[in-house]
């Protein structure tokens, strides 16, 4: 049963390193995961807007379009589909920069392959998750509703589709709302380790919901400092 759900995960992997790549697709497919490789990032583009991918990992640095400006593209096209970023540069700019594109994961070269594929599940065990029923699924945030099966939120007649950390991360803010929900669980619970670049990734993440939110005066995320967000509705 496992091998057959893990034949149905597709990934696009965008890598300019050709030897790297090879590698990472051909680990990637002995673990079954179907794993289509892309050496520049226009090409990637190309094949993401026709076919059909459960997840993308894309090298920030490579030719003809980067990883961030191919993750901006790919989030347009598909709010909701898993991006890992890989960097070379173990910079604040850049993986910040790449949470704000609504990336999920980042990984610094060198890396192990363990590691990778590590992160690469966990986050199918997020986005797959335990069945909802129907009324789970929905909740109701003052004047917005959430849909968390399918990462809308939905304001009177407007619909913003959230990426799956956005929806993640609500979830667990509505699960907590008018408690502290604690920012190390929180961390722990989305992103798995509880670091520094993490942290900053889970500040932008507050800050687009409480962007999302701002419609309803009476629904707010408030800092609790030194422990965490409080949710109020």
């Amino acid at each position: 049963e496992i091998k057959r759900n893990k034949m149905k995960k597709r990934i696009l992997l965008a890598e300019d390193d050709a030897n790297l790549g090879s590698l990472l697709r051909n680990y990637l497919q002995a673990k079954e995961y179907e794993t289509t490789l892309f050496v520049n990032g226009r090409a990637a583009l190309e094949r993401f807007s026709s076919g059909m991918f459960d997840l993308c990992i894309l090298d920030i640095m490579m030719p003809e379009m980067d990883g961030l400006a191919l993750a901006k593209a790919v989030r347009n096209a598909d709010p909701a589909i898993p991006v890992i970023f890989l960097t070379a540069k173990n910079q604040e700019e850049d993986i910040i920069e790449g949470f704000k594109t609504g990336a999920d994961d980042y990984i610094t070269k060198p890396f192990s392959m363990e590691e990778l594929l590590y992160r690469i599940e966990a986050i199918f065990r997020r986005t797959s998750g335990p069945v909802e029923t129907k009324s789970e699924e929905l909740h109701q945030i003052g004047a917005y509703t959430f849909d968390s099966k399918r990462q809308h939120l939905i304001f009177k007649d407007q619909q913003i589709s959230l990426t799956t950390k956005e929806s993640e991360l609500l979830l667990l803010l509505y699960r907590h709302r008018n408690e502290i929900l604690e920012r190390n669980y929180a961390l722990k619970s989305i992103w798995i380790d509880d670091n520094y670049f993490n942290a900053r990734s889970m500040d932008v993440y507050i800050t687009r919901l409480r962007k999302y939110l701002k419609k309803d005066p009476e629904v707010k995320i408030l800092n609790i400092h030194g422990k965490g967000y409080r949710l109020i509705c």
